[in-house]
């Protein structure tokens, strides 16, 4: 626990909240500022920033429990849809930082549908996209011991050229 987090604090029970579900583990529980009643917030009650700092195994179980409710959200609220948001870092719109996820109840009476409507597209050529996976595919399993074949294969040629490469859109 982060003594100046107040994720820390609600979990810590030291804030108030509008508790949904909780384990020993996590714990979900209503947005003080939803964007529709039933907006839940689910997180782990040990500190993370990010998820990308989360263990394996811990992602997967938080990520269970933000299934369950996600179902119990949209039951509850008779709602049409579900949005499942989660940001990592400043960039991303990540406020709190403390790893959680969104889970907002959606209607066909309500609009943007979603993240997707909201968020201009990139014209990217060939070249980027061929840029971009290889950028990506050769970081896959960076920090977790392993590496994707096919990318240690397919970055191989370029690693040692390429070790600080940035790519601006």
């Amino acid at each position: 626990m982060e003594e100046e987090c107040l994720f820390c604090k609600i979990a810590m029970g030291d804030i108030p909240s509008q508790k949904i579900y909780e384990d020993g583990e996590h714990m979900a529980f209503l947005d003080i500022n939803p964007r529709n009643p039933g907006h839940a917030l689910v997180m782990p009650k040990k500190h993370y920033e990010t998820i990308l700092e989360m263990p394996d195994v811990e992602a997967g179980e938080l990520f269970k429990l933000v299934k369950k409710i996600a179902i119990a959200v949209k039951k509850g609220m008779k709602a049409d849809g579900i949005s499942i948001g989660q940001s990592n870092e400043r960039a991303a719109g990540q406020v709190i930082p403390h790893v959680h996820f969104h889970v907002i109840p959606r209607f066909l009476s309500e609009g943007p549908p979603g993240l997707e409507s909201i968020l201009p597209t990139k014209k990217l050529t060939k070249e980027m996209f061929d840029e971009t996976t290889r950028m990506i595919m050769a970081n896959i399993g960076e920090g977790e011991g392993h590496k994707h074949e096919h990318a240690r294969e397919s970055g191989k040629k370029h690693a040692e050229e390429d070790e600080e490469e940035e790519f601006n859109f």
